[in-house]
């Protein structure tokens, strides 16, 4: 199957991605890796990509199309993958449909996770993360450390990142709304969209995207 993920920041896009990813044997695609990895390997365009970003700019959408593609056109994913982060936008899903299209392909579906903002702003906000080892994640309500404020791992100090306070979370979300949201719309003209709810154990959420991508290919 050839998937995009799509949903707000705080959805559990990543988990999700890696598991269904798993599940479908397909590659998972994500914006981050796409970004590191070309830089990584000094690829002409993530010298590109990094120029902008070393100016604090945002890396043109011809550029994160052009590393899609060159991945999309590798032999693991002959036979589909999942994008997570990709497209950001209209202007992005309007590229990689002309990008399909010339390859004879489409996708299949478009995965929406859903949650309520409110949900959202809990999961994010309370977060904490150990100084000593950023592997180290808790959060207030659901995992709480043993002794506020401290690791149960390592005794380190538990911190909020800036990223993470209330207000930041908030001004992602704005961001989603305007930019990444208006995408979902434009693949329901498509008749793509499979809305599914992220609320719940990660194995439920798992098995319920499963479950809907299963139905959305026998409709097609």
């Amino acid at each position: 199957m050839r998937i995009v993920l799509v949903g707000p920041p705080g959805a559990g896009k990543g988990t999700q991605a890696v598991r269904l990813a798993k599940e479908l044997g397909i590659p998972h695609i994500s914006t981050g890796d796409l970004f590191r990895a070309n830089i990584s390997q000094q690829t002409k365009l993530g010298m590109d990509a990094k120029s902008y970003m070393d100016r604090g700019e945002l890396v043109p959408d011809a550029i994160t199309i052009g590393m899609a593609k060159d991945r999309m056109e590798q032999p693991d994913a002959e036979g589909g993958f999942l994008l997570d982060g990709f497209p950001r936008n209209v202007s992005q899903a309007e590229a990689l449909d002309e990008l399909l299209t010339s390859e004879g392909i489409r996708l299949d579906a478009v995965l929406d996770l859903e949650v309520p903002e409110d949900e959202v702003v809990k999961r994010i906000a309370g977060r904490r993360i150990c100084r000593n080892d950023s592997s180290h994640v808790f959060h207030v309500t659901y995992t709480p450390p043993k002794k506020e404020g401290v690791c149960d791992v390592c005794g380190g100090e538990l911190y909020q990142r800036d990223d993470d306070s209330e207000e930041t979370v908030r001004t992602r979300l704005e961001v989603y709304h305007t930019q990444t949201e208006p995408i979902i719309d434009y693949y329901k003209t498509q008749g793509l969209v499979v809305t599914i709810s992220a609320l719940g154990p990660v194995d439920e959420i798992t098995q319920r995207a499963l479950e809907a991508l299963k139905r959305e290919k026998a409709e097609q």
